[in-house]
């Protein structure tokens, strides 16, 4: 018979991000291979794709908030089921970027954690574009520095660093979801009064 593969479940991460910046049309080129320039959200979208990780077969489940950003309970609602969050700007908007720190602070409010306990990862969209862009690399670098998170710059259209910015964040949930290793994982032997026999 042949070894089971081991099955490592779901990993839910959430797409946050002003819009327009290409929360969609990152999503959409991750799990099909597609540019769709001319996307038009209006309500949140769910997807999941089977994929390997670390040799763990596992699911990766993807919330499109597309057309909801206006919507602070509706986000509230959709940041408690996440498990990691790519934060998504365009370098072309510095608005998008500004109102990226708002999306982090909803998270952090949301979740009720720590920052260093939030898979997360601060994503600088449509690099491609470089005549029209107005947010440096400098300015991103520095914010994740800050924030502590991984920084990446995509292209949905070349497809620059899509499944990076995937697979990273999943691996971020999937090494959190680990028991950490400690001297004694089960704790100390529980102490049971011994039996006297008369």
């Amino acid at each position: 018979m042949p070894p089971k593969e081991r099955t490592a479940g779901v990993h839910k991460i959430i797409m946050v991000g002003s819009g327009g910046v290409g929360k969609s049309a990152l999503t959409l080129q991750f799990m099909y291979e597609e540019f769709v320039e001319d996307y038009e959200p209006t309500k949140a979208d769910s997807y999941r794709k089977k994929v390997t990780l670390k040799g763990e077969e596992c699911q990766i489940d993807i919330l499109d908030t597309a057309g909801q950003e206006d919507y602070a309970a509706i986000r509230d609602n959709y940041i408690r089921s996440g498990e990691g969050f790519l934060c998504v700007y365009s370098v072309c908007e510095p608005e998008s970027f500004a109102n990226a720190t708002d999306f982090r602070e909803q998270i952090l409010r949301v979740k009720g954690e720590t920052e260093e306990h939030i898979p997360f990862i601060l994503v600088a969209n449509k690099v491609d574009l470089t005549d029209k862009r107005q947010v440096s690399s400098e300015e991103g670098r520095a914010r994740a520095r800050e924030w502590k998170v991984e920084y990446l710059e995509t292209s949905a259209k070349t497809k620059e660093n899509v499944d990076k910015a995937f697979m990273d964040l999943a691996s971020e949930i999937q090494s959190r979801k680990k028991p950490k290793p400690g001297p004694n994982p089960i704790g100390p032997k529980p102490k049971y009064p011994k039996c006297k026999l008369l």
